[in-house]
Formats: C-alpha cells, structure tokens, sequence
C-alpha cells in the first residue's frame, strides 16, 4: 500500500488544506489526538507551527565551580555507563569496583573538563540557560483532499467553531 506521499510545505498548498489553527502545540496536538481516535487517516496530517521565535530561558549564573559540577555530573553518568559495560563482561566480585572506578574516574574528567571549557570562555558566558524555539501559531494541515472532513469531525466535537470560515496563512 503506497504512503500518503511526500511532505509539501508550498504556503499555497497549506493555505488550501488548513484545517484549523491554534495557539499552542498541546491544542493542535488535542486536535490530532481527537482526529485519530475517531478513525480519521491521521497519516495525512501535519502540524505545521509558524511565526518561529528562538526563546533562550537564563537559569542562573555560571561559574567555574559550577561548570566543574556540573562536568562531574555528566562525567559521573558516563563513567556509570562505562563501568558497567565492562563489569557485564567481567567475573567474580571485580566488577563492582570497575563500575565504582568508571564513576570516580568519569567524574574527575568530566569536572576537569567542565572548568577548562568555563575557563577558556574568559568571562563572555557566566550564565547558564536553555533554548528552545517556539511557535505563535500551530496550523493542522490535511493533505490528499482531507481537510473538509476533518474540519467537519473537529466543528462536530466543538474543537472548532461551527461557523469558523476555513483558515488562511
């Protein structure tokens, strides 16, 4: 059985099979969710989120000591994963000081590391943040000539307002 096709993101063709838009992902998603559990061929639907913006979420300030912890951390987990992948592979009662050895060792390198790439900045990033890019606005799009009964289903359930005309870009 041949696929739904390849993935066409023409403004025009979206513009035509728009379904409906939301505000936010969990909605669009809500949308998608309701589609599928109504026996609705969901492989013909996208979400296409739009008006894109780079969010960068500062959490705190950022020091060396901080940097090497946070190094150790990750160093720890990889030793954690070192040491027992090899203490798998090793009999008697040696392995579990391969794996309390992987952690040790994982998290001296990890610190070390940790400070050196703080250090090597000189003082041009002292924060930590987390990035993500968001969307404005989250349009379900129905593609092979879908959208009219999926509108339908969704004005149906009240997803959507009985008399929204069909979305533009």
């Amino acid at each position: 059985m041949a696929g739904p096709g390849p993935l066409r993101l023409d403004p025009l063709a979206l513009a035509w099979n728009t379904v409906a838009s939301f505000s936010t992902y969990e909605e669009a998603q809500a949308a998608v969710d309701y589609l599928s559990d109504h026996q609705f061929p969901v492989e013909y639907v996208d979400i296409v989120g739009s008006d894109l913006r780079f969010v960068e979420r500062v959490t705190g300030r950022l020091t060396t000591w901080r940097a090497a912890a946070a190094g150790a951390a990750s160093g720890a987990w990889f030793g954690l994963f070192i040491g027992l992948l090899v203490g798998f592979f090793t009999s008697g009662p040696r392995w579990l000081g391969l794996v309390l050895g992987g952690v040790i060792i994982g998290a001296l390198w990890g610190g070390a590391f940790g400070a050196v790439g703080h250090l090597a900045t000189r003082g041009r990033r002292d924060f930590s943040s987390l990035r993500s890019i968001v969307a404005l606005k989250y349009d379900v799009v129905a593609r092979g000539g879908h959208a009219e009964q999926a509108r339908s289903m969704l004005r149906e359930a009240g997803i959507i307002a009985a008399d929204a005309p069909p979305p533009t870009v």
